[in-house]
């Protein structure tokens, strides 16, 4: 099964709503999920490119997530909104791939490296910066993690984060004062333990 990145969005004519069409893939019905990922498609496109390094990064988390939610449909609790499940998937997705490649062998810097231009280095440390933000995303608690991504890095406001995922808020605002105390002192534990080498 495969999705791809188009033009997308809610469709007018669409009657059934998330978690109907949500049930109707469960029961077995072979169009209903590619309806409801449709209904959700730029939102969600948006999500993964504001959590990926590049496009293809965001495509391909984007692919990995909808077979999650394809294969796990039917373990939805049916006391969130299903816009904020996918949310969630999507989200982790992008933060796992962004993991594995930080875990992957990287090449060592060649002797000459003083050679290439101050803004190739500059733009590597800041891929530095960024893997180790994502690194720190990542040992947050979920809600905390999806909090701050959609407050910090997605930039909707406190109003728009409570909607998408379905908390007060309130709750929004607790759990990204939270997540960002927590990132401050994991970031500082990553740079402590990379300047130790």
């Amino acid at each position: 099964m495969h999705f791809f990145r188009g033009e997308g969005g809610d469709d007018p004519d669409v009657e059934p709503s998330d978690i109907e069409l949500l049930g109707a893939h469960v029961a077995g019905d072979p169009h209903a999920f590619a309806k409801l990922f449709h209904r959700h498609q730029n939102h969600l496109w948006h999500v993964a490119k504001r959590t990926s390094y590049s496009a293809e990064d965001a495509a391909d988390a984007l692919q990995d997530a909808m077979l999650s939610a394809h294969r796990t449909a039917s373990s939805f609790r049916r006391d969130a909104a299903v816009r904020s499940w996918l949310h969630t998937i999507v989200v982790n997705a992008c933060l796992d791939r962004i993991r594995r490649a930080k875990a992957r062998p990287t090449q060592p810097l060649s002797p000459d490296e003083d050679a290439h231009p101050p803004s190739r280095r500059d733009e590597a440390a800041g891929v530095e910066t960024r893997l180790m933000i994502q690194q720190a995303l990542h040992r947050l608690p979920d809600e905390q993690r999806l909090a701050v991504v959609t407050v910090d890095i997605e930039g909707h406001s406190v109003a728009e984060a409570a909607r998408i995922l379905g908390v007060p808020p309130g709750t929004v605002k607790s759990r990204c004062a939270r997540g960002r105390t927590k990132l401050a002192e994991l970031l500082e534990y990553f740079r402590y333990d990379g300047n130790r080498s």
